[in-house]
């Protein structure tokens, strides 16, 4: 989630050693020391291709600013760490790619600018992707990018079964019954005990009715029983207690599961395998109901460090919000566009894009509901489902005791 790498531009060494521990303040200029021709920026993207075109637009986007970008890249891990002390200290990196679940936590400190307000145009973007990038009705993120979930199937599978793709949840249970044959699993996804397992959960949730303010509802426990009934039928492994999406992405290509739940990113991986696959949206409780994937990918945040120097930073995020740049990102990544027009254009030049762009109109914001208290409820989500699939717990239980760590309204 996924060309050559671009040199990063020499830091001051005063800088360098400010950077050197895990939990330094990020390296911005506090907003009263003037210069507004460096900027700094921080983000993930540390594999290729990502990390080089990342670098890239950066630079080509600071020249048009008429600015430099210092840039540097953290593992995932260890990005929040560091913006949250950097937040606390007033000493946050002028732009940030921030995944946007954990976008909310650093908007609440305040240090965040509003990005309409600073002359940010929102024109042509899906309202989903603005929502995903919405703190308390203010908009603090932009993401050039999304992604999302939807079904991948063996095409040769389904067609020796005489299956069709499935559609709603009734299909899927009996798609997956008849798909599963000696070590191949009708249906494999990712229930790891962290977000990745919640997020892969979370489209059955909500497309069954399911709120986050009350994980315990019937409607939610309904979704999890879907997903015991799987694994207790044999179905799915109870494996997928483990597997991260990159380990279903692995069952799938061996032939060991003629279905997956996973994402966009994983066409340009399927790509360079040998395995003849379609990719359908996600099936839903009822025929007529709307997909409800999370919406994945990253936001551009801007910090308040300063008139000066929060205007060349918007300047250098317009620039990335172009067209052009969208398009290249998205293609890039097997992200969909932000932009409707250009989401629809992808979609007609890369079927494969098709599913992941028909979703975005209903894909939903994680922190929508929750917005800083989202990882908490997130996690012990996570934590219910590997109970229930593990064979510890009924659903109603579980569900009923991850519901006491979402806060009260």
């Amino acid at each position: 989630m996924p060309r050559p790498v671009t040199p990063r531009t020499a830091r001051p060494a005063a800088c360098a050693l400010l950077c050197a521990g895990l939990l330094a303040t990020a390296c911005s200029p506090s907003s009263d020391e003037g210069d507004a021709s460096v900027l700094t920026s921080l983000d993930y993207n540390i594999s290729e291709p990502q990390n080089a075109a990342t670098a890239q637009m950066l630079e080509a986007c600071a020249e048009q600013a008429g600015v430099t970008v210092e840039r540097e890249e953290l593992p995932r891990e260890q990005l929040m760490p560091r913006l949250l002390q950097g937040a606390s200290q007033q000493e946050l990196p002028d732009l940030m790619l921030i995944d946007n679940p954990d976008l909310p936590q650093v908007a609440a400190t305040g240090a965040l600018l509003p990005l309409e307000e600073a002359g940010v145009s929102t024109d042509g973007f899906y309202p989903s992707v603005l929502e995903a990038g919405t703190h308390d009705g203010t908009l603090y993120g932009i993401a050039t990018g999304v992604n999302g979930l939807a079904l991948f199937y063996d095409t040769a599978k389904l067609e020796d079964a005489g299956v069709e793709p499935p559609e709603t949840w009734d299909d899927l249970r009996s798609a997956a019954e008849e798909l599963t044959s000696g070590d191949t699993n009708g249906l494999a996804f990712s229930a790891i005990g962290h977000e990745e397992g919640t997020w892969t959960f979370e489209p059955f949730f909500w497309s069954n009715g399911a709120e986050l303010t009350q994980v315990d509802s019937p409607e939610a426990v309904e979704a999890l029983e879907l997903w015991a009934d799987l694994v207790e039928e044999g179905h799915v492994s109870q494996s997928a207690v483990n597997w991260t999406q990159a380990d279903v992405k692995d069952q799938f290509v061996g032939g060991r599961a003629a279905m997956m739940v996973n994402g966009s990113w994983q066409l340009p991986v399927l790509a360079e395998e040998d395995v003849d696959y379609g990719v359908v949206p996600l099936p839903v409780p009822e025929a007529g109901t709307e997909p409800a994937p999370p919406m994945g990918g990253e936001v551009w945040a801007v910090a308040r460090n300063g008139e000066e120097r929060e205007a060349k930073a918007v300047e250098v995020l317009q620039c990335l919000l172009t067209d052009e740049n969208m398009t290249e990102w998205a293609e890039l990544n097997a992200y969909v566009p932000g932009k409707e027009e250009l989401a629809q254009a992808l979609a007609e030049e890369d079927p494969g894009m098709a599913p992941f762009v028909e979703s975005v109109p209903s894909a939903r914001s994680r922190t929508a509901e929750l917005g800083e208290d989202y990882p908490e409820v997130s996690s012990a989500l996570a934590d219910a489902i590997q109970s229930v699939l593990a064979g510890d717990a009924e659903p109603d239980e579980a569900l009923s005791q991850a519901q006491e760590s979402v806060p009260a309204s």
